[in-house]
């Protein structure tokens, strides 16, 4: 049809295409413009999404988990720098002795005031978090140069304080112990009782700063119980003396009596073999002990008349041993008395040198005597002092002889037999008395 009865020309009319049918499409002829723009490649079908269900504890659990992992890694980097802070060199620039008492605060401040850490808040924070605080133990420390917080808490934990001595020498009567207590200033409290004669061990004793001293007193008196139970138990068979108290007895009068110790034992036998024979021990230091009553020395030597003065001490007018001891022995008179030498001696008088001459009978005594007046004799007049070394606790020697007839019979008393090298001047010499005695100068105490 043309354009002039008004119809479309055939060329231009659109092409109807058919529908596929089906899985399968049939070719169809395509315009040359559809064949140039070729029909786009439909897109692939979107998959189904599926919703996951909420779980709540698990995304709880996971968010914890990561919450602490994180935590504890801040805490192991914290541990390891304050590790090597509590370990590092502190800033003590010399060994120094701090006293530390009160509460762990207090503790703290007195270490940062000393100089011994400036590193308080953390010493704290440490022992708080290691339990150290209930073990710190007040006291006496020596901190070392540069001493790190551990070896700080390892110091106080330990508890070992400096100790400090005090030595009770052998011989001393209570009273002087006491003193001797009292004078030392690391000692704490008073003491309001004097203990017993004898019930003191002498001994260099360790103690640490604040010890009472009544502690000290009672740790004293359990070690010599201790000593005593041990030597009596010890004994020689057939000694003369029926209780331990008996043996500190003696052994205070043999204490008193030399101050060599090799000499004890043979000292201990003329006691005993004296006690033995029912002879008077007539030992000068038991009668200046009843006259002053362990307080002190006479200042003098004795005189006739304080030879005569009756005490249950003085050993020239009462048979046996005196009332109790005279002082408190130490373990070498102790064992002396507990296992003496074996002699059949009865005498012994100063020899000048500071020891003693011993003898069995009195004749041979009396000869001793006289050398020894004789050294007296000598003696250098501006000094005072015998030709030889002295001791202070060379003080007597009995004498008594057993009356005619029979050794076992009990002697009447007999003068003084000896002196002690500190006399300043040579007693008067006297003959032998007719009762077998010989009169002896006056120790000087």
């Amino acid at each position: 049809m043309s354009e002039e009865n008004g119809s479309a020309p055939l060329t231009e009319l659109p092409v109807e295409r058919p529908k596929s049918r089906g899985f399968l499409r049939r070719n169809v002829l395509k315009s040359p413009a559809a064949a140039i723009h070729p029909e786009s490649v439909p897109l692939p079908p979107e998959p189904e999404k599926k919703e996951r269900p909420e779980r709540p504890i698990t995304n709880f659990v996971s968010g914890l988990l990561s919450f602490l992992v994180i935590v504890l890694f801040l805490i192991a980097s914290a541990f390891i720098l304050a590790q090597r802070q509590i370990s590092a060199p502190g800033t003590l620039i010399a060994d120094k002795v701090v006293i530390v008492r009160g509460s762990m605060a207090d503790v703290v401040d007195q270490l940062e005031r000393e100089g011994v850490t400036d590193k308080g808040f953390l010493l704290t924070l440490y022992w708080q978090l290691t339990g150290k605080s209930s073990q710190i133990k007040g006291g006496e420390y020596l901190f070392r140069k540069e001493a790190s917080l551990e070896q700080i808490t390892e110091t106080l934990v330990e508890g070992k304080s400096i100790l400090h001595s005090v030595t009770i020498p052998e011989g001393r009567t209570s009273e002087e112990i006491v003193e001797i207590l009292r004078s030392s200033g690391e000692l704490a409290g008073d003491i309001k009782e004097t203990p017993k004669e004898g019930t003191l061990l002498p001994e260099t004793y360790k103690f640490a700063r604040g010890m009472t001293r009544v502690q000290m007193l009672e740790h004293m008196a359990q070690d010599q119980a201790k000593l005593v139970r041990e030597i009596w138990t010890k004994r020689a068979p057939d000694l003369p003396l029926s209780s331990p108290l008996d043996l500190v007895t003696l052994a205070s009068v043999v204490e008193k009596e030399t101050g060599k110790a090799d000499e004890r034992p043979r000292v201990a036998s003329v006691f005993l073999n004296r006690l033995r024979l029912k002879m008077p021990l007539q030992s000068d230091p038991t009668v200046i002990y009843g006259l002053v009553g362990g307080k002190g020395s006479l200042g003098h030597g004795l005189t006739k008349a304080e030879l005569q003065q009756a005490t249950p001490y003085n050993t020239y007018l009462i048979p046996g041993l005196p009332a109790g001891p005279i002082t408190n022995p130490g373990r070498a008179a102790l064992e002396a008395v507990a296992n003496p030498s074996q002699t059949k001696e009865l005498y012994f008088v100063a020899d000048g040198t500071g020891g003693h001459v011993f003898a069995e009978t009195l004749e041979q005594h009396q000869k001793n005597v006289l050398k020894w007046r004789q050294i007296e004799t000598d003696k250098p007049a501006d000094t005072g002092q015998v030709n030889g070394p002295t001791t202070p606790k060379a003080t007597t020697a009995p004498v008594a002889a057993p009356d005619a007839g029979s050794a076992a019979k009990q002697p009447s008393p007999a003068q003084p037999a000896s002196n002690k090298p500190k006399a300043l001047k040579a007693p008067a010499k006297k003959k032998p008395g007719t009762d077998g005695g010989v009169d002896q100068p006056a120790i000087a105490d």
